[in-house]
């Protein structure tokens, strides 16, 4: 059974920095594309970031390129978000997936299993 763990969220202020961890167990990781989606208030789930098996592939939204980086530790069976200079519009809860065969379209359906999420809030 898989399962995804995400931690690290948080209330914190405009133009602050935070790192989102996402610890799995239940499958080969290193298998895996990963990827982290958020859903914010009033909103669908939208795709925010996805990373290749090696790590070596990554996409972004362009709401958060340049500001959030994704990446991952195949020895540790766990992923990450870092988020620099977040917005208020970052408000919202992370999840954490795992990636399909066709991971780097970015659509929900591309992504095989989610975690509960880790709620983000950013005030100005």
């Amino acid at each position: 059974q898989v399962e995804l763990v995400e931690s690290g969220g948080g209330l914190v202020q405009a133009g602050d920095s935070l790192k989102l961890s996402c610890v799995t167990s239940g499958l080969t990781f290193s298998d895996k594309a990963m990827g982290w989606f958020r859903q914010r208030p009033g909103k669908e789930r939208e795709f925010v970031a996805a990373i290749s098996r090696t790590g070596a592939t990554t996409n972004y939204a362009d709401s958060v390129k340049e500001r959030f980086t994704i990446s991952r530790d195949n020895a540790k069976n766990t992923m990450y978000l870092r988020m620099n200079t977040v917005k208020p519009e970052d408000t919202a809860v992370y999840y954490c997936v795992v990636g399909g065969i066709n991971w780097y379209l970015a659509r929900p359906i591309d992504f095989t299993s989610w975690g509960q999420g880790t709620q983000v809030t950013v005030s100005s």
